[in-house]
């Protein structure tokens, strides 16, 4: 914990609070936290949104007090990771969701990269992490494309702007057809029945034998 004025987190708290004012997120910090070796963000929450888990990263932004080198128009890395997980009976959010947005911030900061709506991530394994992570089911999903957050969208914070990027899983069929086509194409696709693109794990079964 620490005293130091947080205007980037409490920013992205307070656009939380305006879309979900009566739900309560469940919370977690993560060892090695953000700006250790191996480690990426702070924390995430998870929401109870209708029928899914709404899991929101901090930490690629700028969460205390920006430096005078930062670029003021965009709050650091200039964005936060989301997924969104169907929900079934479970009170608890499931644990290898906020695994899965770990790993994929600290993918941002080892390699450098900076994300965009409709780059695509091949983890070329289950993209649960199973068998890896205790409670995460196994899954044909391979890999994430990213858009655009529907309801969070673009954030104007003290420390400057912050693009909140949804995780959306895929199978290996629908990472090559975004090779061919494009991730705009085959995310329209999907979206038809599933307009806030909810990763289901079981949508796609995991290869057998």
């Amino acid at each position: 914990m620490t005293d130091r004025p947080a205007p980037g987190q409490d920013a992205i708290e307070a656009a939380l609070a305006r879309l979900y004012p009566d739900r309560v997120p469940h919370r977690v910090g993560y060892r090695p936290g953000r700006g250790e070796p191996g480690g990426a963000l702070a924390g995430c929450v998870a929401y109870p949104a209708d029928g899914h888990w709404h899991y929101i990263g901090y930490g690629l932004s700028e969460l205390h007090q920006a430096g005078p080198e930062e670029d003021p128009e965009f709050s650091g890395w200039g964005f936060e990771l989301t997924l969104r997980v169907r929900r079934g009976p479970e009170t608890t959010a499931p644990a290898w969701p906020f695994e899965i947005v770990q790993h994929l911030a600290r993918h941002v900061n080892t390699r450098l990269v900076i994300l965009e709506p409709g780059h695509r991530l091949d983890l070329r394994r289950p993209a649960t992490g199973h068998p890896s992570l205790p409670d995460a089911p196994p899954t044909g999903l391979t890999g994430y494309a990213l858009t655009v957050d529907p309801d969070l969208g673009e954030l104007a914070t003290p420390n400057g702007k912050v693009l909140f990027l949804q995780a959306v899983g895929l199978t290996p069929a629908e990472q090559a057809r975004i090779r061919e086509h494009g991730a705009d194409r085959v995310l329209a696709e999907l979206a038809t029945g599933n307009p806030l693109l909810i990763t289901d794990p079981v949508r796609a079964h995991p290869p057998s034998g």
